[in-house]
């Protein structure tokens, strides 16, 4: 139970401080506020990210799929192969350009696509596969990325949760067609809301850049049928303080991970694996328990931890995708899917912790013990 002198421990604290407000305000005083300079140099600074690709920025990290789904041909007709075990944002952008969602099971380390549930289930029809680096840990893109370019298949990185991730050195968002990330107020950095699509192809950009403002380049001069999902000036100016943060702030959560896998004992906690090369960058802390999960969680609450799901719900079985399948005899087989829902639980791992917040998971932890 947590003391009266003990304030519980948020499972997430998005940072906005004076830094960021002085940057808001500076650019609210320029009277440039869309689409001006400060989202140019924000392209330009997340750029060196993801080995210098291309960037563009819009609106949110669903737009950044939906658009680049678009600027990539995709549509009615065409599959493309999605995990189940993501946020339905993944699975959306594929139903909003009018393409059907094939569901393919994950990795029970990685919580990413497993190559071989990817691998079989490419049709004539699939032109696309959508690997998410859920919870920042990178997708088996070494074994992804051949098998994309045996079947011709574009790549569609979600990696809305990953940034500064990488799999042998090589970041996300650097491997695939283009690669997608959110600036959510919850991920890792965030722009108080927007998104970033990246691609090596300076055509693909391009177009991207035409759909996310009315198909314009130059005003009124529209080329193609576009819509607006730009990114405003506020939102790059708080986006490149972040940016500045960022690798400091992960470094810390990489620590922080490390405390927690070093000092959390109790037997029926399993604590995230690292895939061997992989830069996992804990966008969340997600461990699985067996036993009674919603006991364990009310018992972590009580203490004082937060905690969180991250998702109980599985896309595929969610209204807007279970009930089409019924309708249409279809079935996914995702038994490592299930198993994930049924058992993952998100700790606090965000830099704001101090050591006696890590003290204090932990030991909230192993109270749970071997039996739930």
């Amino acid at each position: 139970m947590t003391s009266i002198n003990e304030q519980p421990i948020p499972a997430a604290r998005p940072v906005i401080g004076e830094d960021e407000i002085e940057a808001a305000v500076r650019v609210l005083r320029s009277g440039r506020v869309v689409q001006g300079p400060e989202v140019a140099a924000f392209e330009e600074g997340f750029s060196r990210l993801v080995d210098d690709r291309h960037c563009v920025a819009v609106n949110s990290g669903t737009s950044a799929l939906h658009l680049l789904l678009l600027a990539l041909g995709i549509g009615p007709g065409d599959e493309v192969i999605v995990p189940s075990f993501s946020f339905a944002a993944s699975a959306n952008a594929v139903r909003l350009v009018g393409a059907d969602v094939v569901f393919a099971d994950i990795e029970p380390g990685s919580f990413g696509l497993d190559p071989a549930a990817v691998e079989a289930a490419i049709t004539p029809r699939t032109a696309a596969i959508m690997p998410v680096h859920l919870y920042g840990h990178p997708a088996a893109m070494d074994k992804l990325m051949p098998i994309a370019d045996k079947h011709k298949l574009a790549v569609v990185e979600d990696a809305c949760q990953a940034h500064a991730a990488a799999l042998n050195g090589t970041p996300v968002g650097a491997f695939g067609a283009g690669g997608t990330f959110s600036f959510y107020p919850t991920k890792n950095m965030h722009s108080l809301e927007g998104g970033m699509v990246t691609t090596a192809d300076a055509e693909l950009a391009r177009t991207l850049r035409l759909l996310r403002n009315q198909g314009m380049e130059q005003r009124y001069a529209n080329e193609i049928v576009g819509a607006n999902m730009r990114m405003t000036d506020v939102s790059a100016a708080v986006g490149r303080v972040q940016l500045g943060k960022l690798e400091g702030w992960t470094e810390q959560r990489r620590a922080n991970a490390a405390y927690l896998d070093a000092n959390i004992t109790a037997p029926s906690v399993t604590t995230p694996p690292v895939a061997e090369g992989a830069r996992h960058i804990y966008h969340q802390y997600t461990v699985r328990i067996r036993g009674d999960r919603d006991a364990a969680m009310a018992r972590l609450t009580e203490a004082g931890v937060g905690n969180a799901v991250y998702y109980p719900t599985p896309i595929h079985r969610l209204k807007p995708y279970w009930e089409p399948d019924q309708k249409a005899g279809r079935t996914w087989d995702l038994p490592e899917t299930e198993k994930a829902a049924a058992e993952v639980v998100s700790l606090p791992v965000h830099p704001s912790l101090t050591e006696g917040d890590l003290e204090r998971i932990a030991a909230a932890v192993n109270s749970l013990g071997e039996n739930l």
